[in-house]
């Protein structure tokens, strides 16, 4: 048993920050999620357009065990400059792996396509991503705004506005999941008729904060899908981008594992998912400070399995909530602006 974190972001897993910076004009933004030490990492990518960087490092036999930070951004691959602003703010901190008298901040990084929400992309040179990158990391903090923030600013969820949603898991023993994600989605959150979120049954009553995306309930007509995608939504929303933590010690082997589950997050969420237009990414994280019990830790792959279960539910709840925090921007209407009560 237990209940969303404090937070109620991935947050709520102790030592880990997430920093967010935006451009109105531009309609884009980037996220960067650190720690207060280096940890260990890995990733799962799925669907037929992804973009991604330093992603091969995170493989199990690859040598780096821990790395500095991740960074997800909008910008298709204009995007992937941010992940150079993080880089050269974390190198100016001292962080990073050390070699000899130098330290070189490992930073993977995945890109969304958002190049067409109607912001100006017309930059004259540079683009505006490396700085944003370096800004979101200036801007680190436990709570941080949901919504219309970081990677999910100009984010779209098939035809509604998308954006940055989180979600958090304690368990009564002490093992703390969380997940992050910006949601981008060329399929829909949303049930046929617009009557509840397909994440509905996964959403909680957060203590005093009350029911995490609306408290609509299940559409008892959810059984009817429609399989057809919405044009706008190939041109509006391309690929959702996340990660998930834990505070319990798993390596980059198990890590991957859990990510792997994770994704089961996203199919609960959206609808449909992993798609060719998309290249749908979720790191795993860990940071730990948590001791499993002895019958976890002698038998690693059932805590694996327990961590990866957690990480899909809070990933389902996270896209729920990045999509009903989510305001008006451009020709995208919030889903607030459109949800029918069941």
């Amino acid at each position: 048993m237990g209940a969303p974190g404090r937070l109620n972001r991935i947050t709520d897993v102790p030592g880990l920050l997430v920093g967010q910076a935006a451009d109105e004009s531009v309609r884009s933004g980037v996220s960067v999620i650190f720690a207060d030490r280096r940890f260990a990492a890995s990733v799962d990518c799925r669907g037929g357009a992804p973009g991604t960087r330093e992603t091969d490092l995170l493989r199990p036999e690859a040598m780096m065990p821990e790395i500095d930070a991740i960074c997800l951004s909008g910008g298709s691959a204009f995007g992937l400059d941010a992940a150079s602003g993080v880089v050269h703010w974390l190198a100016r901190q001292g962080k990073g792996f050390a070699m000899a008298h130098l330290r070189v901040p490992i930073v993977p990084a995945a890109i969304l396509f958002d190049l067409m929400n109607g912001g100006d992309k017309d930059w004259p040179e540079e683009t505006p991503y490396r700085r944003l990158g370096a800004a979101a990391c200036a801007e680190a903090r436990a709570d941080f705004a949901l919504g219309n923030a970081g990677a999910g600013y100009g984010a779209a969820a098939g035809r509604i506005k998308g954006g940055v949603g989180s979600a958090s898991w304690v368990s009564d023993d002490g093992l703390i999941v969380g997940a992050y994600v910006a949601v981008n989605a060329v399929g829909s959150v949303l049930t046929p008729g617009n009557r509840a979120f397909w994440a509905a049954p996964w959403e909680q009553v957060w203590g005093e904060h009350g029911s995490e995306f609306g408290g609509l309930g299940v559409d008892p007509q959810s059984g009817s899908i429609d399989h057809e995608l919405a044009a706008e939504g190939r041109i509006a929303g391309h690929t959702c981008i996340a990660a998930v933590a834990t505070n319990a010690r798993l390596d980059k082997s198990c890590l991957r594992h859990v990510a792997t589950m994770a994704h089961d997050g996203l199919a609960r969420a959206i609808r449909p998912v992993h798609t060719p237009f998309d290249g749908d990414t979720v790191f795993s994280v860990s940071l730990p400070s948590w001791q499993a019990q002895p019958e976890d830790a002698a038998i690693l792959p059932r805590l694996v399995a327990r961590i990866g279960s957690i990480a899909a539910d809070c990933l389902a709840r996270a896209v729920a909530r990045g999509v009903w925090e989510a305001e008006p921007l451009g020709t995208l209407p919030a889903a607030k602006q459109i949800l029918q009560r069941v």
